[in-house]
């Protein structure tokens, strides 16, 4: 596919995130407008609620667009997903005949505040990127126990804290936590030192199933509305002493930043990739009817506290997870747990082959010990004042698929009452 042009004329140009091609759905605000559901094209945002009250958007009997966020949208269906995508296209397309009206929809993102875009109902992380999962283990439990015996068979997750996932911009506070240090007899308590992020993207589910009913790869996959770039954020220290035997409980539940617009899978189709080949045969309840994942180049910068240079310390792509999505969404719903529209998927971090490519710190730092060289500083974790950025785009013919950034600052950790 090419580049579909827009009388929006920055969205045909080639360096831009949001062509006429994405349309991505977002939520956001400015000094005049309180927030509301938009659509990113160009530099520009289409308003869908003024679009909506004009006649431009007269999708459904019932106004989709009068509350800010797009869970109303997403528990329409998938028709309804398919016919606005179709209508959002029409109107912002070249030569559409009410352009005046469209026109007075759109608000530069440049005034725009950016909120959360949907409602998180419950937010699940998943540990399915196989060189990651090899590193960490090589890490803690030698090469040869690295993936534990479950991890060539199923995608492994645990529950996480929707309450604490946020939109990107926000400033992260440094966690406090229980630590041990491996020579000490006592544990102690204080601020983590050991903080990392995991590059991640996050899917979205749309439409949701019962309690007691499993879903099919392929129905999962017709499930998820869309993805996100998602940083887990991760206390290594915290979730060193505390993860045996349950996994991650406080040292990744204090936040996960995600980008601001949610990429639908129709922009995304041309991008379908296959999942790698397989080490050992799933089992066929996990057996995918067309390629799972897609082929989304990714980023990390770091920007030292009080610096001005931004540093691109890792390059990979979303063709390096070993299970895709819908693999995920499907296995979640095996014992009969319903899922919900407005349910995040975490797909576990991103790591590619070598050093450059790896999708966090630890791996990067090989624990701490081979320092990140960033200009004339170097880190091994985040240190207060550091701002982390994801990035991240399908690359088609003349044009960009992206996601808008991910950032995050930290912030030095609240003091503990005593």
């Amino acid at each position: 596919m090419t580049l579909q042009t827009s009388w929006v004329t920055s969205a045909n140009s080639a360096e831009t995130d949001f062509p006429l091609n994405n349309l991505p759905y977002g939520v956001f605000s400015t000094d005049t407008l309180e927030p509301r559901c938009g659509v990113a094209i160009g530099d520009m945002i289409f308003d869908c609620s003024a679009a909506e009250e004009a006649g431009l958007l007269d999708i459904t009997d019932e106004p989709l667009f009068d509350v800010p966020f797009w869970n109303e949208v997403m528990e329409a269906g998938s028709q309804v997903w398919a016919t606005l995508r179709r209508r959002l296209t029409d109107i912002l397309s070249e030569g559409f005949d009410d352009k005046g009206v469209a026109e007075s929809c759109l608000v530069a993102q440049a005034d725009a505040q950016m909120h959360m875009p949907f409602l998180v109902a419950e937010y699940t992380d998943f540990y399915a990127g196989k060189q990651h999962a090899v590193n960490v283990g090589t890490m803690f439990r030698g090469a040869e126990n690295a993936l534990p015996p479950n991890w060539l068979h199923i995608p492994i997750g645990y529950n996480g804290r929707s309450s604490t996932v946020v939109v990107s911009g926000t400033d992260i506070i440094r966690p406090n936590g229980q630590t041990k240090a491996p020579d000490a007899d006592m544990p102690s308590f204080g601020p983590c030192k050991r903080l990392d992020i995991e590059l991640e993207m996050g899917a979205i589910v749309g439409s949701g199933s019962h309690m007691g009913h499993p879903v099919s790869v392929a129905e999962a996959g017709e499930m998820i509305f869309g993805y996100v770039l998602l940083n887990d954020w991760s206390a290594r220290d915290i979730q060193a002493w505390e993860y045996q035997p349950l996994g991650p409980f406080q040292a990744k539940a204090f936040a996960t930043s995600i980008s601001p617009w949610i990429v639908t899978q129709a922009a995304l189709e041309p991008f379908r990739t296959s999942t790698p080949e397989r080490e050992k045969e799933l089992l066929p309840y996990l057996a995918e009817d067309k390629p799972g994942l897609f082929d989304i180049a990714l980023s990390v910068t770091m920007q030292a506290a009080g610096s001005d240079d931004v540093h691109t310390i890792c390059n990979t792509n979303y063709t390096q997870m070993y299970y895709s999505a819908a693999q995920q969404l499907a296995h979640h719903s095996t014992s009969g747990c319903a899922m919900t529209p407005g349910d995040l998927l975490g797909s576990g971090t991103i790591s590619g082959p070598t050093p450059d490519s790896y999708g966090s710190l630890l791996e990067m730092s090989w624990g701490g010990k081979n320092p990140i060289a960033l200009g004339n500083e170097t880190r091994t974790f985040i240190e207060d004042g550091d701002t982390l950025g994801l990035h991240g785009a399908a690359l088609g013919d003349g044009y960009r698929i992206g996601f808008g950034s991910c950032m995050g600052t930290i912030r030095p950790s609240t003091k503990f009452p005593a």
